[in-house]
């Protein structure tokens, strides 16, 4: 089955509120693969990987965020359709499913 894998950056007011925790919920009930941390600059940043279809659920879930969010701007790093194995192994960083990373 092929996979899709983003890098995403999330900006606004997303840390402090449970972004990461929230997200890792989101993409552990549509089944991706990946990690999410609070990045130096106070965006909240990640890899997702999946199934196109949840990926863009998932992106819908990001733009939204959790209700103590304000998400000003959910820019996609990375937006590979159809990403090799090697590719995605090298996303994941040895990530097995999604954790919130520190």
């Amino acid at each position: 089955m092929s996979q899709n894998l983003i890098q995403f950056k999330v900006t606004g007011d997303v840390q402090g509120v449970n972004f990461r925790s929230y997200t890792q919920k989101e993409a552990q009930k549509l089944g991706l693969k990946g990690h999410v941390y609070n990045h130096d600059d106070s965006s909240v940043q990640g890899v997702a990987v999946g199934p196109a279809d949840k990926i863009k659920q998932f992106q819908s879930f990001l733009s939204q965020g959790p209700s103590a969010a304000e998400v000003h701007n959910v820019e996609l790093i990375q937006n590979k359709q159809d990403a090799s194995e090697e590719e995605v192994k090298k996303a994941l960083g040895g990530s097995s499913g999604f954790e919130v990373r520190r």
